[in-house]
């Protein structure tokens, strides 16, 4: 009889202990779940952040580019082929360009491109932190 008891006491236990795993493993679950729930919020809020900077960027870059090509339409000199050259500029604490460098095959084009685009103030007032930007610039030839 003896060991009757002892087997019920030892399968009362082991039920307990089984309940209690089972609650643990459903708190665990649970907890893990918000966990992973936290974690997808912040990822997702951290991913639109950064879309919005992108879409800033892209707004700046275009805003720089219209008027570069806006500052260097009508060239006073004849185009015989179409010219390439990369401008890189920055932007002073007036808004005005200024020309760090003009790379291209052509040595006449980087007079050109600084002498209309040197200290000329942007349309639009610009506060972003960028403080370079590089111009792909294309002097085509009118037909």
């Amino acid at each position: 009889m003896n060991n009757g008891v002892t087997i019920e006491v030892i399968l009362s236990s082991l039920r307990h202990q089984s309940i209690y795993l089972i609650n643990l493993k459903r708190t665990i679950m649970r907890h893990l779940k918000t966990l992973l729930l936290v974690c997808a919020i912040t990822f997702s809020s951290a991913l639109f952040a950064n879309n919005d900077l992108d879409t800033v960027k892209k707004a700046v870059a275009t805003i720089i580019t219209d008027e570069v090509e806006k500052l260097l339409d009508d060239p006073t000199f004849l185009i015989e082929e179409d010219i390439v050259a990369t401008v890189k500029l920055t932007l002073n604490k007036d808004n005005e360009m200024v020309v760090l460098s003009v790379d291209s095959n052509q040595e006449f084009i980087e007079t050109f491109i600084k002498s209309r685009l040197n200290y000329r103030e942007l349309s639009a007032k610009l506060s972003n932190g960028q403080k370079t930007f590089i111009v792909p610039v294309r002097v085509i030839q009118e037909e």
